[in-house]
């Protein structure tokens, strides 16, 4: 059974919404960084790179603090606005083919510690204790952890009503994405929603692994602090993005790699044949067809890889995941690559032209070796967190990525 909460979210107003909303910094170059800092004074990026304002880099504890310092000033001059009613906000994104529709709401740590929310990544103690520290000082959450929900019924036409109704916010970004938000404060609704989500068995995290478990560490920590801890303060929650799971959409990462361990390119492809059978495709642009196929890009040719299934062995639900495949037939025994995560040998890229530039980095000599597969299914990622179990480092690049500073969570 999933809770999900209403909060009053801190929200732009709305003549500055379309200025305030910000990609992740991550996703700007240093110049479209700059650009958007020197040209924009009502960016969300203001907020989370606040040296700029003094022209310094800035890092750690005095980050944090300058951090919260900028979210005051947005507050005091009303860039950004407080509801008055606990609200969910239902909010779509339109680009081209692809649309999702989902809710903004809190959902709860008890739920992400008794595994009703479902997890299918590791994560790293140490960033999971920079991120408590940031959020225990800032004061506030702004990135909301995007969950999936299986597809159902009672709360899809709740929400196709709420579309029906006079939109919050209607503007479009220069990505030519079209955003929509809807406030849903009215208490029938308000507990339809919730009545709907409590029939749901568990919530599956698509990104934001790392989110969640630091909210889950703040609220550990701050329970320890508080004698008059009640279970009902704002940091036993942490706000989250949900939507059907038939409105995820799931890109591959490829893998290239540096090197081939020793091995002449003879007998790499000797010590590939033991698992898979490999024709040689040509300089034609190659992809697979089908799960447990892969396509490989060394000297100047594709190939096209077939696992040998009496020879490689399915033992659970992660072993037949594609990219857990890669790393224990080739990864691993034969390049010599076993952490995934520290081995600067190897590199990952993702998006539909990812092909053409790995081609052209082997082809620069970047590196020496890639490898491309089809999509994760989130039937393999809804499996494979049902088991306990953990997916390899960039198995799956997830849409949508979301904005920040569109609904804020305080804390």
């Amino acid at each position: 059974m999933a809770t999900v909460k209403p909060f009053k979210a801190i929200r732009p107003c709305a003549d500055k919404v379309v200025h305030v909303v910000s990609k992740s910094y991550q996703g700007y170059s240093r110049k479209e960084l700059n650009a958007q800092l020197t040209y924009n004074p009502f960016s969300f990026l203001h907020i989370i790179n606040p040296g700029y304002k003094y022209h310094k880099d800035v890092k750690g504890p005095e980050r944090f603090q300058l951090v919260h310092n900028r979210y005051l000033e947005f507050l005091e001059d009303n860039v950004f606005l407080k509801d008055a009613k606990d609200s969910f906000y239902l909010y779509q994104m339109e680009n081209g083919a692809f649309s999702c529709c989902g809710l903004f709401c809190s959902t709860t740590v008890a739920d992400y510690n008794d595994n009703v929310i479902k997890k299918h990544e590791d994560t790293l103690q140490r960033r999971e204790a920079l991120f408590a520290n940031y959020l225990k000082t800032v004061k506030f959450n702004a990135e909301p952890v995007l969950m999936t929900y299986e597809d159902t019924t009672a709360i899809a036409k709740i929400i196709e009503l709420e579309k029906q109704k006079l939109v919050a916010y209607h503007f479009t970004t220069t990505d030519k994405t079209t955003h929509k938000l809807w406030v849903i404060s009215e208490k029938k609704t308000v507990t339809e929603l919730q009545k709907g989500f409590e029939k749901i068995p568990a919530l599956y995290i698509a990104d934001g692994h790392h989110r969640s478990a630091s909210s889950a560490l703040l609220a550990e920590n701050s329970k320890k602090e508080n004698p008059s801890h009640t279970g009902k303060e704002p940091y036993n929650f942490f706000m989250s993005y949900l939507i059907p799971d038939s409105q995820i959409q799931i890109h591959e990462f490829n893998r290239m790699v540096k090197g081939l361990n020793g091995l002449s390119k003879e007998a790499f492809l000797i010590r590939l044949d033991a698992f898979f059978r490999i024709e040689n495709q040509g300089n034609v642009l190659y992809r697979p067809s089908k799960k447990h196929h892969f396509s490989m890009y060394l000297d100047g040719a594709f190939y096209s890889l077939y696992l040998r299934k009496k020879v490689y062995r399915f033992t659970d639900a992660l072993s037949y995941l594609d990219t857990q495949i890669l790393f224990k037939t080739i990864l691993e025994p034969i390049l010599g690559i076993t952490d995934l995560r520290k081995d600067k040998r190897i590199a990952y890229g993702h998006g539909k032209h990812n092909i053409i530039e790995m081609k052209d980095a082997i082809d620069k000599g970047r590196f020496t070796v890639g490898f491309g597969m089809l999509p994760v299914r989130m039937a393999e990622i809804k499996a494979i967190a049902d088991a306990g179990l953990v997916m390899p480092p960039k198995s799956t690049y997830i849409e949508p990525k979301l904005r920040s500073g569109l609904a804020i969570y305080e804390l």
